[in-house]
């Protein structure tokens, strides 16, 4: 066992050499649609941490950090990108812009389609399989990607742009102690910087993602725990229900220990002490296909 650790922690040290200050690539060559200005904070990105080719299984994650639509938190971006790395699989860390920035709904949704958009389109350049594109999103990076999830489209096959003739949807959802409802389950903060103080009934239903499941929904790897105080655990239990109901796959965990924005547990460098959820995900990967066997 400590052997296998020792193996583990030397992998993972020459991943993150290997992806030192990666540079962030802009999701469009020009002014993302509804910018208010050319700040940083309006210029939504991809930081890429590629896998070298002899240890890649193909597969590629996108992922949305968390942060009440407020803020981007690190360790829920850059660890998890370099654990997807230890299971051969590319991370996508996606900065898309935030509430606090001036951006409501649809402008989130948008960066989240997107990335997976430009992930599929230049496949070939980061050797990625565009047929194995995932997306995850921990807190309200949760509901962003549960929003993908279920207002996905097959893109447009008459753009101009190459990026936009591909489709938006996931080929699976890895949900950290996600927000999924903008319902009385919601945390009011994340609502506040998606919708405003004030939003429609109409939009409040559309952005409460545990009612738009359908058959097409992409199987998912839901976990939670029940000591959170902060993201109530029905957000992920009447998601795993509604797809139950509509015949879709999902892998759900509820651990009773453990408060909100856990993450890794104690960081990317020490794999000694990852959370359980790690190892119940990387078996699930597997099972789907994005994981090394």
């Amino acid at each position: 066992m400590k052997r296998s650790i020792r193996l583990m922690t030397l992998l993972l040290t020459s991943f993150q050499a290997l992806a030192q200050d990666p540079q962030p690539v802009p999701l469009w060559p020009a002014a993302a649609p509804g910018a208010l200005g050319t700040a940083d904070k309006d210029i939504p990105t991809l930081t890429l941490y590629l896998v070298p080719p002899d240890k890649a299984t193909g597969a590629a994650v996108v992922i949305c950090p968390g942060g009440g639509y407020g803020g981007l938190a690190g360790h829920e971006g850059r660890d998890y990108a370099l654990w997807l790395n230890t299971q051969g699989i590319a991370g996508f860390v996606l900065k898309y812009r935030l509430g606090s920035g001036g951006y409501r709904h649809p402008v989130m949704l948008g960066d989240a389609a997107r990335a997976v958009r430009l992930v599929r389109a230049r496949a070939e350049e980061w050797q990625v399989d565009p047929k194995r594109v995932g997306i995850m999103g921990s807190s309200a990076g949760g509901h962003l990607a549960s929003t993908l999830l279920t207002h996905f489209d097959a893109g447009d096959a008459n753009a101009a742009d190459v990026v936009e003739r591909q489709s938006s949807r996931p080929d699976l959802g890895i949900l950290c102690y996600a927000v999924i409802s903008m319902g009385p389950n919601t945390h009011q903060g994340s609502k506040n910087n998606l919708l405003g103080k004030d939003p429609s009934p109409e939009l409040v239903k559309l952005l409460s993602n545990e009612l738009q499941v359908t058959p097409q929904t992409p199987p998912c790897f839901i976990w939670h725990t029940w000591e959170d105080g902060a993201v109530k655990v029905e957000n992920s239990l009447e998601f795993a229900l509604a797809m139950r109901r509509a015949g879709v796959r999902f892998d759900l965990h509820v651990y009773e220990k453990g408060g909100h924005g856990l993450g890794l547990g104690s960081g990317h460098y020490d794999p000694a002490k990852w959370l359980d959820w790690t190892r119940d995900c990387t078996s699930w990967l597997k099972v789907e296909g994005f994981g090394r066997k």
